[in-house]
């Protein structure tokens, strides 16, 4: 990435799963870092990590971590970012927050660079990464908003259990081995960890992400609702989400009905697919073409297929959206959110 500029930058939760992918990304794009710091917390602490040509040891991070430093990372849970996000920002860095914890804060910019980057013009030192899930809807359906118009999303998720993290990945191993072996399978972790029960995820689909809340949605259920609304600009717009926990390594998957204000064909909706940033259109039935997880994983762009008319409803369409949940979902929009602030040179 050319730029006259270096940057210091940091990143906490260097050793997580979207913390390496963030460093990855860094690397990969040839982010303009003068000096790159790496925070986790103090059990992983003196980690060493290889990049590019150089070998880094990760410190633990603490409210003196951030002196100098121009741009943050922040991938360590909500309760890390809440005591030193603010931190990072008193030492004047701009932090990019990938935790749920400042997303629906009216002063935190909520950004996916392809739907709305203008609103990091507004940032005031915080700027939010979004839920993997709606980062991936909303950026299949910003072309279509921007066409055609939308009065209402209805969204049911088929999501990765990677999203839940690495307790949810082994167990999700351990549980397919005990249930080959005919042995009891044993749960501890999905559908949520804080919740009172338990369920196997092997071999099973799981109607609940994160604890429950009002009106009977999950959390994770209000963050795609809420969120969507605020990252495309529209809180008259009409969205309902039922998220699933399938047993699924990654990427997430998501069956999406809309309805848009004006009548189109689906030739139409296709092409506003394939012009959009960061999308892949795999739609052909004929050579049973359509995007799933394993076609997805690793991969930086949301893929679009099964896009067909409803039946009943002349402007309602209904599609498929999957992507990397670790890489758009998480790791790369948050680099991209960095690379936009650069570009734009608003940091």
């Amino acid at each position: 990435m050319a730029n006259e500029k270096q940057y210091n930058v940091a990143v906490v939760g260097a050793t997580g799963a979207v913390g390496q992918k963030i460093v990855h990304y860094l690397s990969e794009n040839l982010f303009p870092i003068n000096e790159l710091k790496l925070l986790s917390s103090k059990r992983s602490a003196g980690t060493k990590v290889n990049f590019q040509d150089r070998e880094i040891t990760v410190e633990e991070a603490t409210a003196d971590s951030f002196k100098n430093i121009d741009i943050a990372f922040f991938s360590a849970g909500g309760s890390i970012s809440e005591k030193l996000a603010p931190e990072a920002v008193k030492h004047g860095a701009v932090v990019v927050d990938n935790t749920s914890h400042f997303r629906m804060d009216e002063n935190v910019p909520l950004v996916v660079p392809e739907v709305n980057p203008e609103h990091l013009e507004n940032h005031k030192g915080i700027i939010a990464n979004p839920n993997c899930s709606t980062i991936q809807m909303v950026a299949a359906l910003k072309p279509i908003q921007d066409k055609f118009g939308l009065k209402r999303i209805i969204v049911s998720t088929y999501q990765a259990v990677s999203g839940a993290g690495l307790a949810a990945e082994q167990e999700l191993t351990k549980q397919t081995g005990q249930r080959l072996a005919g042995e009891e399978m044993e749960a501890n972790v999905l559908p949520a960890g804080s919740d009172k029960r338990h369920f196997p995820i092997a071999f099973n689909a799981l109607p609940q992400i994160d604890v429950f809340d009002e009106d009977g949605y999950t959390k994770e259920e209000w963050k795609m609702m809420n969120e969507t609304k605020k990252i495309m600009g529209d809180a008259n717009l009409q969205v309902a989400a039922t998220c699933v926990r399938l047993p699924v390594f990654t990427s997430h998957s998501e069956s999406v009905y809309i309805e848009t204000d004006n009548e189109v064909s689906v030739d139409e909706i296709k092409e506003a697919i394939k012009q959009g940033e960061g999308l892949m259109l795999e739609d052909d039935p004929a050579t049973q073409t359509y995007p799933t997880p394993l076609s997805a994983t690793d991969k930086k762009e949301v893929f679009v297929g099964r896009i067909r008319k409803d039946v009943d409803h002349k402007n309602g369409f209904h599609m498929w959206i999957v992507s990397d949940n670790l890489v758009k979902g998480a790791a790369w929009n948050t680099v991209q959110i960095a690379e936009t602030l650069v570009k734009n040179k608003i940091v």
